[in-house]
């Protein structure tokens, strides 16, 4: 299982993803696992968080990436700076 990663989207990419209207999450300096039960698509607003998941390479993610994750991965959050993200499911 692979996290798709698409480095400085551009603001017609977002644009047509529609990426403004989807809900924000934020959290802390924290480490905590996570599982995805189905495809989430996020792209990183602000922070630093490493994505380590089970069995796979760790990612870096920051401000300006876009993200996809796969249904069924099961991962170790490691934010090292505040994030705040727009995300989707589906």
């Amino acid at each position: 299982m692979k996290i798709m990663i698409e480095r400085q989207a551009s603001e017609q990419r977002l644009d047509r993803l529609g990426v403004k209207r989807w809900p924000t999450w934020g959290a802390a300096v924290s480490r905590f696992p996570w599982t995805y039960g189905e495809v989430e698509t996020c792209y990183i607003l602000a922070g630093e968080v490493i994505v380590s998941p089970d069995g796979g390479e760790p990612v870096t993610l920051r401000a300006g990436d876009l993200a996809t994750f796969p249904a069924g991965m099961s991962c170790i959050w490691n934010i090292k700076q505040a994030i705040r993200k727009h995300y989707r499911f589906g």
